[in-house]
């Protein structure tokens, strides 16, 4: 039969290139929606022998002999004339491989028990964290399982509902549609059958239409991973994404992160909602520890809260989870959903990215020279709105405009509401349906200004607090913001961190940066104190630049990139001259935000600078710098909080490697007073904010703080005691101008 002759203006051609494709996706469909089981499984086995390996490599250290302090009559000389020298080796050889050796099942039996003692104890007490070693074969197997796992979670929750439809409608019109394929079954078909296979061609179309040309991409992804395609590079995308591999493995395995609190004030049934709130995923990008997900949940529920999670610990995704979820579950005759962001100019183009990165919505940035038109696009078609506080009040915005979910990053920027930021604020979280804010240090210095932070979002819990309450009413205060508040400790949730060493790096002062240090106290300069230890013209005259010098070498000989951080621009010039071509910056308030952004991308580039030179104010809030693994601050801050921050840019979910904290100190001088006075600030927040009550409900949430002080001196206070401290010392009062020879010990 010719082809004319067909009443079904189909080419068999056309027919088969739809059925195959049709096919195609069907069969993708069908690997995203089978079950994760085999690989969720197989990322257990590889975790249970890496662990055993790492417990077994603890007990390498513990001799033989230590198994006579279980077994009080265990003969030990025995079991060592026999070669076997440590505990690892008994576990190793067991009870039948010990009696093979020659030593008796009576001896035998009580030693292999006692083993098993010491090694359930080294796993129970056991931090596991996967150490980058590609060397490591356990921990090599390990990481390439997250990562297969990791391919097929991720496309499920992208094309889950995708999938699931193309599975249910394809089906049904193969079988018809293949009469149009070939010529010879056209002929055989009668004029029905014909027909009703170019409907089914044109069925087959609308579906294939309809689905994301991004499932193909998944499930061809899917089928590299699973196949142990790109093996080689696994270690490198574990060291990007190191936090993603860790938030699998928390799915699989616990890692101790949530912790059953011994007692909680919140309502019961509290706890219960925000544990039954479901999380919509398919617009997220990003696999939640469950911590996280709590947080999102707890968002939802409360609808008006602050976030209080310490640096690291993903404030950021888990608003964005609570964005996704909300975007997902709206109902489409409702309109696009607006998401309003409000921050510090420092992080705008860090949201654009997360966002961007981690969700499907879009990200509209409202600051810079083109905010207007940014503005009105936002307005009109949703998203993602990013801008910061100053800029908020003048975006022609629609005054009726109800932003879904308003988020406040950094909030403790409004803590004082009086203020034109606070106004504004106060007038976007009034019209905004949901408020989250984030803060790491949302009680910094005065309950007062915690309470009114809890007033923007939850007027009748903050009328509740007493302001000059004491340490005495820590608990009901906690108890009584647990409605507005949750925090997590970054101890308590991140167990998998590599450790923080802090080490005070003390020096004493030589004739130059002693005289600027004795000029600087006669003057009664708080400031110039602080920084004399600088205020040189040399840097060999500068016992903190000779030491900041040495440390930047070794960390550098030894692969590390490293932040330097200072209050002072005077001495951010200092460290830049110092350091030259090694060291990009200084990154302060004047830096343009994008370039901010770019000066710390370029610290992890393979052939960038090797240290960042930052103004603490700047570079220590926001931006997220773990590509440094050693931080070195170049004088105390008179904020315990500020330094805290600074650390948590580095030591924070996603680092791999041991930081190192170096404080450059000046024994007998104003750097000495600081750290005695700032040793004392940070009790009375521990007392009351750094668990809020929900954490200590539910086995979902856990608990975690911030040393930050309450009620603390201010700077103004703390210069004036620490100035009189160094003038009396110094006998300065009355010395302007001290010879050599005079010096007090510890000044030269």
């Amino acid at each position: 039969m010719s082809e004319t002759s067909v009443d079904v203006p189909i080419k068999s051609r056309q027919a088969r290139q739809v059925v195959e494709e049709a096919t195609a996706r069907l069969a993708d469909a069908r690997l995203l929606l089978a079950s994760d089981g085999p690989y969720r499984d197989k990322v257990r086995e590889a975790y249970q022998v890496a662990r055993q390996v790492r417990v077994r490599a603890e007990l390498r250290t513990v001799a033989v002999e230590e198994l006579e302090l279980r077994r009080k009559k265990l003969r030990v000389a025995v079991l060592r004339k026999k070669g076997f020298r440590d505990v690892p080796s008994v576990l190793e050889a067991g009870v039948d491989g010990l009696v093979e050796a020659g030593i008796g099942e009576t001896t035998a039996r009580p030693a292999v028990a006692a083993a098993t003692e010491l090694a359930d104890e080294a796993d129970a007490d056991l931090r596991f964290r996967i150490d980058v070693d590609p060397h490591d074969p356990y921990a090599t197997d390990l990481v390439r399982s997250l990562r297969m796992f990791g391919a097929v979670t991720d496309a499920r929750h992208r094309h889950y509902d995708d999938a699931r439809r193309l599975h249910a409608v394809l089906p049904q019109y193969l079988g018809p549609a293949q009469v149009l394929t070939r010529w010879w079954r056209r002929l055989l078909a009668d004029s029905g059958g014909r027909v009703e296979a170019a409907a089914a061609i044109g069925a087959l179309r609308n579906a294939l239409g309809a689905s994301s040309p991004d499932l193909a991409t998944a499930a061809g992804q899917v089928r590299v991973v699973t196949a142990g395609g790109g093996a080689d590079g696994v270690w490198e995308d574990f060291e990007r994404r190191s936090a993603d591999y860790y938030g699998l493995l928390s799915q699989v395995v616990d890692l101790g992160d949530d912790h059953e609190a011994a007692e909680g004030f919140l309502p019961a049934d509290v706890v219960r909602r925000v544990e039954a709130q479901p999380l919509d995923r398919s617009l997220l990008h990003a696999n939640l520890r469950a911590y996280q997900a709590f947080g999102a949940k707890y968002a939802l529920v409360q609808r008006r809260t602050i976030l209080g999670d310490e640096m690291g610990l993903g404030k950021t995704m888990q608003s964005l989870a609570t964005m996704t979820h909300l975007a997902a579950t709206r109902p489409d005759d409702d309109g696009p959903a607006h998401f309003l962001v409000v921050c510090p100019a420092s992080v705008v183009t860090n949201w654009a990215r997360e966002v961007t990165t981690h969700s499907s919505l879009a990200a509209v940035v409202m600051h810079g020279g083109d905010r207007d038109t940014a503005a009105r696009v936002w307005a009109a078609s949703g998203g993602v709105g990013v801008t910061t506080f100053e800029m908020l009040a003048r975006l022609p915005l629609p005054e009726d405009l109800s932003p879904t979910l308003m988020v406040v990053d950094e909030a403790h920027y409004v803590k004082n509401p009086e203020t034109l930021r606070g106004r504004t604020v106060r007038t976007w979280s009034d019209r905004a349906d949901r408020v989250l804010f984030l803060s790491g240090t949302p009680m910094e210095n005065k309950v007062a200004e915690f309470k009114a932070m809890v007033g923007y979002l939850q007027p009748s819990v903050a009328r509740q607090l007493d302001p000059n309450a004491g340490v005495s009413g820590a608990q009901a205060f906690r108890r009584i913001v647990a409605p507005a508040y949750l925090r997590r400790n970054t101890e308590d949730v991140l167990t998998e961190l590599p450790d923080l060493v802090q080490v005070e790096e003390w020096e004493q002062f030589g004739p130059a940066d002693g005289a600027a240090y004795r000029a600087a106290v006669a003057g009664g300069n708080f400031m110039a104190m602080r920084r004399a230890a600088f205020a040189v013209e040399r840097a060999a005259d500068s016992a903190k630049l000779l030491r900041l010098r040495a440390l930047v070498d070794e960390a550098v000989a030894n692969g590390r990139r490293v932040i330097v951080f200072s209050y002072f621009l005077d001495v951010l010039e200092q460290v830049m001259d110092l350091l030259g071509d090694v060291a990009v910056g200084p990154l302060t308030g004047r830096v343009k935000v994008a370039e901010r952004q770019e000066m710390v991308d370029s610290l992890s580039g393979p052939a960038g600078p090797s240290v960042l030179v930052s103004q603490i104010t700047a570079g220590g809030v926001g931006l997220n710098v773990q590509a440094a693994s050693v931080v070195i601050f170049c004088e105390p801050q008179v904020k315990p909080t500020i330094e805290a921050q600074a650390v948590a840019r580095a030591h924070r979910m996603g680092q791999t490697r041991t930081v190192q904290v170096h404080r450059l100190l000046v024994e007998d001088s104003v750097d000495q007073r600081m750290m005695e006075i700032l040793d004392t600030k940070a009790a009375l927040f521990e007392q009351f904010a750094r668990q809020s009550e929900i954490t200590e409900t539910s086995d979902l949430a856990v608990a975690v703080g911030d040393p930050a002080g309450a009620e603390v001196p201010s700077e103004a206070e703390l210069g004036r005691t620490i100035v009189a401290q160094e003038r009396e010392r110094l006998g300065a009062a009355g010395h302007p101008e001290r010879g050599e020879s005079e010096e007090p010990a510890g000044v030269r």
